[in-house]
């Protein structure tokens, strides 16, 4: 990355459909421009030509680290703390299971009920598969800095909340786990791309996130994790994969594992993906966190307003204090759900979560005033008309 800074948007370095208003990047980022071409190169050029002598001539093996030291720059990681591959998932079940070795005499995770499912479904299954004890505690989010209590062995926390935005103190929140002597994990899966992050200056032990979202990785992308440098060579990863081995083709009986970050890997790297990862990483060449941070805001502040005066029947459901916002903003509907199929039926891209939440995601990378502002002229036209009031919209698909 350089130190030019771009004025934002930066539209041309995306492809979105004509017309579109696209108020999701906080569940699946848009096309960047320059992934096409990088893709099909990686499939015709490398593994067309050279088939599996790409693992060496294209660099596939080093990808994951090199993916991994791109990210690093957005969220205040130093180099080399941070390995691609896998899901977010399975990457916090590896954090989780090495917080909890860390931590012997210690039974309790603590999250709180703010936390994305998948990540508290994996601790109830690490739970259920060590059998000894282990109890996941659920607060509430405005409770987490209190119930770090003496029997924490790890708090996991997601740093903005999927449903409302509401953002954790990542620098309270971790000065409070480690004064109670827990270890610290973040999940970063609505953060990364979205806030300024500095995780060398939280001194957090572990984080993780995906790459799909804010990073516009494409569906499927890679997850991240990182670990606290001076810890990493301490850990005995309970997934113990052939690439995390210390010497993954001198093809050992027994694991090894390698002395950095490299140990968190698992399988194979997923090359395709991670290169369309790697070229939408270059989207971010000159993009300063902060001037991202200032515009997500203000637009943020944008539809909250124009909301509000134009769509009474709405409640604000995120926090109206900015400075604790991630870079979404929801709103509680009765009809949310049928009022959003309706919405995104007009090319007003938003989602739904469950039970009532309309969710409006804000990335200053293509979004401008503009869009926000015609985004809620047509939000209001669908209530005021009623036009979500039918079977089709009331529907439920699959994905929501």
């Amino acid at each position: 990355m350089n130190d030019i800074a771009v004025k934002l948007p930066i539209k041309d370095r995306f492809i979105l459909p004509e017309g579109m208003i696209y108020l999701d990047g906080n569940s699946l980022g848009p096309l960047p421009r320059n992934v096409e071409s990088a893709v099909s190169n990686m499939v015709t050029d490398q593994w067309g030509a050279h088939l599996i002598k790409g693992w060496n001539v294209d660099g596939w093996m080093a990808q994951p680290m090199r993916v991994g030291n791109m990210i690093a720059n957005l969220i205040g990681a130093p180099q080399n703390s941070i390995t691609m591959g896998d899901t977010l998932s399975i990457k916090v079940f590896q954090a989780l299971a090495s917080s909890l070795k860390m931590r012997p005499d210690r039974k309790v995770i603590l999250s709180d009920s703010g936390n994305f499912p998948s990540d508290l479904y994996m601790a109830e299954g690490l739970i259920r598969h060590l059998d000894q004890g282990y109890e996941l505690r659920i607060v509430a989010p405005e409770d987490v800095q209190a119930a770090m209590t003496e029997d924490v062995a790890v708090a996991m926390i997601t740093q903005i909340d999927y449903r409302t935005g509401r953002m954790h103190d990542m620098q309270a929140i971790t000065k409070a786990a480690h004064a109670a002597g827990a270890v610290m994990l973040w999940d970063l899966a609505h953060s990364a791309g979205a806030v300024p992050v500095d995780l060398a200056q939280s001194n957090c032990e572990f984080a993780v996130g995906c790459s799909y979202k804010y990073l516009n990785g494409g569906p499927g992308a890679p997850a991240f994790i990182y670990v606290r440098p001076d810890l990493v060579g301490t850990l005995s990863p309970a997934l113990s994969g052939w690439l995390g081995h210390d010497a993954p083709f001198a093809f050992e009986q027994s694991y090894r594992p390698a002395p950095d970050i490299e140990r968190m890997r698992v399988g194979t790297p997923p090359v395709v993906q991670l290169t369309a990862l790697e070229a939408a990483l270059e989207v971010w060449e000159g993009v300063d966190m902060a001037d991202l941070r200032t515009a997500s805001l203000h637009l943020s502040e944008v539809f909250i307003a124009e909301v509000e005066a134009k769509c009474p029947e709405l409640t604000l459901a995120s926090p109206r204090n900015g400075a604790i916002r991630g870079s979404q903003v929801s709103f509680e509907y009765e009809n949310g759900y049928a009022a959003m199929r309706a919405l995104i039926a007009r090319d007003v891209i938003g989602d739904f979560r469950a039970p009532n939440i309309m969710r409006f995601g804000f990335t200053p990378l293509y979004l401008d005033e503009g869009d926000v502002i015609r985004a809620v002229e047509i939000l209001a036209e669908i209530l005021d008309t009623k036009a979500w009031d039918c079977a089709e919209f009331k529907a439920v698909a699959r994905v929501t």
